[in-house]
């Protein structure tokens, strides 16, 4: 079972992250850990910017993918800016170095408290997603010197095609406002002194595979654009969102050439600056969750390999049925496989990060790496069953550190606050 990915090669039989043995650092720090190359995330940054090269573009990474500061940090320092939907990513982003005027605020429910604080420290551009917003904002800017550039973003009823959890572009769904209504949004808005709209903001889902669920979507959004300005609103930006997938399956992967191309073709005559949002493009394919093997359990119908890690620690196979690879770490040469059930020891029928796997034989103490977990892994971690919260590791060439550590279990169970009246000797 060779390793999918360029960063985490086997050697002498053993899979490394860059120059890096998995094994190694398991016996460091303990499994299971989540473990990040920062030459694959430097790479898939630089393979996005290439596409995009001779046109006023930036990168705004998304945030909520990882939002490690060492992963800021090292986006930061290859020009990105960041994609932000709450207070807490937004100071995230500020901690690790990305300038405020290169964020973007996105979300659909942001609070009167998270844009008074976006406002107060200089935010690039609010995305405005409903009128109740465009309304709360404009109280917060009445008399402020500078308006404030916003986005609108606009939901164009069009099917992404990818699980229903991650599409964002269809009618039914939570985000952005329709089309119909966005030009008389667009109208109050350029009404209203401290606002000032510059920009349509579109997203509509992650995972594409598929480019054409872009082509119909910045058709209309440029349709959109010409509209706007024949009524006067002069639009000089557009806001493309992210969600280009990444090949979980083995599936051959978008060219970023004929995204840029659907780009150019579509938009390149409108005079727009760009704002591209990537998250899972950049740091999926960086991660591996690294995990021991408890016990192998033959069940009625396949086996079980009970290992460490659990559906706290990676929730995307429970939430959203989502595939990752998973591989032993130490490669068994011309093994016979079988099928079988990868769960961890949370108390859930749901706890699997895989299911009906061909797996070679595997036994107590062996390490599997579960791959393409860069992104929406540690972000989306639970304490669930009092576990601990999982180390991350960032690896650079032959160098590591731990980037977040393990957390201890009196720093867990320290978060919680018992009333007086609860204390022991306390009358009842």
């Amino acid at each position: 079972m060779p390793s999918p990915l360029s960063d985490f090669p086997y050697r002498d039989g053993v899979m490394q992250c860059e120059g890096v043995s998995l094994a190694a650092l398991a016996e460091s720090v303990g499994t299971p850990f989540y473990c990040y190359s920062a030459a694959t995330m430097a790479r898939q940054y630089h393979a996005f910017a290439r596409a995009f090269a001779g046109q006023e573009a930036r990168i705004c990474y998304a945030v909520k993918a990882n939002s490690n500061q060492a992963v800021l940090r090292l986006f930061a320092r290859l020009g990105a800016g960041a994609d932000v939907v709450s207070e807490g990513e937004l100071r995230r982003a500020l901690a690790a170095g990305i300038p405020a005027e290169h964020i973007v605020f996105s979300g659909v429910a942001k609070t009167e408290a998270e844009l008074g604080y976006a406002l107060s420290i200089g935010i690039g551009q609010i995305n405005i997603e409903s009128a109740g917003e465009l309304d709360v904002l404009a109280r917060l800017t009445a008399g402020r010197d500078r308006p404030v550039r916003v986005a609108l973003r606009v939901n164009p009823d069009v099917d992404a095609k990818t699980h229903p959890k991650i599409t964002t572009g269809k009618a039914e769904n939570k985000f952005g406002v329709a089309l119909h209504e966005a030009p008389s949004l667009f109208a109050r808005a350029a009404a209203m002194p401290g606002i000032e709209p510059v920009s349509v903001a579109v997203h509509i889902g992650s995972q594409l595979l598929d480019l054409a669920p872009y082509d119909a979507a910045f058709t209309k959004v440029a349709a959109l654009v010409r509209q706007l300005r024949e009524a006067g609103i002069p639009i000089r930006h557009l806001d493309l969102g992210g969600g280009v997938g990444v090949p979980y399956r083995g599936e051959l992967p978008p060219d970023l050439a004929d995204y840029a191309g659907i780009v150019r073709r579509i938009c390149g005559n409108l005079g727009c600056s760009l704002t591209f949002e990537p998250g899972r493009f950049l740091v999926a394919e960086a991660g591996a969750l690294v995990s021991r093997v408890i016990v192998v359990k033959q069940g009625v119908t396949r086996r079980l390999v009970i290992q460490d890690a659990a559906m706290n620690d990676l929730l995307r196979p429970t939430l959203y049925e989502a595939y990752h690879p998973v591989l032993p770490v130490r490669k068994a040469d011309r093994a016979e496989e079988a099928i079988a059930d990868i769960v961890g020891p949370v108390c859930e029928t749901g706890d699997y990060l895989a299911v009906a796997r061909p797996m070679p034989p595997v036994a107590t103490g062996d390490l599997l790496a579960v791959m393409f977990a860069g992104a929406y892994g540690a972000v989306m971690s639970s304490t669930y069953n009092t576990r601990r919260l999982i180390p991350e590791v960032l690896v650079d060439g032959t160098r590591w550190a731990v980037v977040r550590p393990r957390q201890s279990y009196e720093e867990l169970i320290g978060l919680d606050r018992v009333p007086d009246w609860l204390d022991e000797g306390a009358a009842g």
